[in-house]
């Protein structure tokens, strides 16, 4: 296969919508075809965020082919079965950032069958083109990345954007699938701004949430160009399980914590840009924002993600509109959107994740960041992917681009796991993904726990308070103890690591 020549223009802000969705004369291939131009040692670049916007059919191929690679693989974030379960079970995945999604890929990472690492989601474009993650980046770099559109020296992705700009420019060669399953009109939904190369960056020029730069396309050196696959396989999206009476009372107390501090704080006089994290929890609680009285003020989402429940606001008219990186939806959100894509296109638009989680832009529109996790200690430090401090259960993803650098971080979390059995606010984390100075509010279905201001002491207090009822003599019993020893952060390690075990 050679590079094509030079052939339609790219998609531009003021028609988005490309003519076609295979611009010009292109080297077609079939998957298989397109998995052998991968060298048996690589890094694959693979476009996806929130388990949309994945290849498919090529990594698919991989995994089928004879013979065993050794691939790093780095995605934008969460991707589906074709890479994560395939990839893993054929032995061709040694290496993989930022992500793991689902259980076979947490359990060969647990396991140490895969090197795995998870990075921030704002700093990943850049570690990837400027050789941060460079130990783990082997081989010849392929990008291969999914669009609704491409021509000989451009693309328009699909159901995400996430850092398949950045994959792309990084990439020796470049491997797009063409996905018919997906509306071309999604490129109205796409504004790709690349961002400069330091030390020559620019501020990202955006002054509202909802502005838009520089329209739908990744462009490319065509000479990069090495197949085409054309693919009709719907995304394996994803799926939120049934709002629980505990989700509806962290909801409930996150409403009633913001409806006070839309009162006091100036931070709101002008606007509320919120976030809130990819999953289940963070879809149930953009439910309680409908019963906030926000006045006359605009509300936007400032994140990463498009879920269901921000549909659902955007459609009762509770918000102004929402600006992401991914349209992670059910499968049934996804119908809805592209049923009416052109009318959501008035008011979400999709961006690439070094912008979408850029500190910059968090700081600059006053973002309100609220997120999940695997547990909080008693003095604000925060665990989210970890269970017990050793085994990662997903990566760190956005949320500590968002918890860092936002205007007022909140961790919002059910009091107790494994059935009411462990508690999730605990003596001490033995693993910290974002520290006490990061975490300003603490919601779980029994409180609201505003660490601001508080002392190491006077925050355990606050934490003991918002605890499952069935632990709060066990922490007070800690907190008084480790007190004893003194410190301006008092702990009893003893009895804190015997907590982890179960034994307290």
């Amino acid at each position: 296969m050679t590079p094509p020549p030079s052939g339609p223009a790219a998609p531009t802000p003021e028609d988005p919508v490309p003519e076609r969705r295979l611009g010009g004369d292109l080297p077609l291939a079939s998957p298989a075809e397109a998995a052998a131009l991968v060298p048996e040692t690589a890094t694959l670049l693979v476009s996806g965020f929130g388990g949309v916007g994945y290849p498919k059919l090529v990594p698919e191929a991989l995994a089928a082919a004879d013979g065993e690679r050794d691939l790093t693989v780095v995605s934008g974030g969460g991707v589906g079965d074709e890479i994560d379960r395939a990839l893993v079970k054929s032995g061709d995945m040694a290496r993989r950032y930022p992500f793991v999604p689902n259980e076979t890929s947490r359990a060969a990472a647990n396991d140490g069958r895969i090197e795995f690492h998870d990075r921030h989601i704002s700093r990943l474009a850049d570690e990837v083109r400027f050789g941060g993650i460079r130990a783990g980046m082997r081989g010849e770099t392929v990008a291969v990345v999914e669009a609704v559109a491409v021509g000989p020296d451009w693309l328009v992705p699909s159901t995400s954007i996430g850092h398949t700009p950045a994959y792309v420019g990084a990439a020796d060669r470049v491997i797009v699938e063409v996905n018919r399953a997906q509306p071309v009109e999604l490129a109205r939904v796409h504004d790709v701004h690349v961002r400069d190369d330091p030390p020559n960056r620019s501020p990202i020029p955006l002054d509202d949430p909802l502005g838009e730069t520089d329209g739908p396309a990744v462009r490319f050196d065509p000479a990069k160009l090495a197949a085409v696959v054309e693919t009709d396989r719907a995304d394996d999206p994803y799926e939120f399980r049934e709002v629980s009476a505990t989700d509806e009372a962290i909801a409930d107390n996150l409403g009633g914590f913001l409806e006070v501090e839309l009162d006091r704080n100036p931070l709101f006089d002008e606007a509320a840009n919120l976030q809130f994290g990819v999953g289940s929890l963070g879809n149930a609680l953009m439910g309680a924002l409908a019963d906030v009285d926000f006045g006359d003020r605009p509300v936007s989402y400032v994140g990463e993600v498009v879920q269901d429940g921000l549909l659902d606001m955007l459609d009762a008219g509770d918000l102004r509109g929402a600006s992401a990186t991914s349209l992670a939806l059910s499968a049934e959100g996804q119908e809805r959107l592209f049923d009416d894509v052109e009318r959501y296109a008035e008011d979400v638009v999709l961006r690439p994740a070094d912008v979408s989680n850029a500190p910059e832009l968090i700081d600059r529109f006053g973002v309100v960041g609220v997120n999940s996790a695997v547990e909080v200690d008693l003095y604000g430090n925060v665990n989210a992917t970890h269970i017990g401090g050793t085994r990662v259960v997903n990566g760190i993803g956005g949320g500590g681009d968002f918890a860092r650098n936002c205007r007022l971080g909140i961790v919002a979390l059910p009091s107790t796991a494994v059935g009411g059995d462990v508690s999730r606010i605990v003596p001490l984390t033995p693993h910290v993904d974002h520290t006490e100075h990061d975490a300003s509010v603490i919601v779980t279905e029994h409180g609201v726990a505003d660490l601001r201001g508080l002392s190491p002491r006077e925050r355990a207090e606050a934490l003991v308070a918002v605890a499952d009822p069935s632990f709060r003599d066990d922490l007070d019993a800690y907190r008084e103890r480790a007190a004893g020893g003194g410190g301006n952060t008092p702990h009893d390690l003893e009895t804190a690591f015997s907590w982890k075990r179960g034994d307290n």
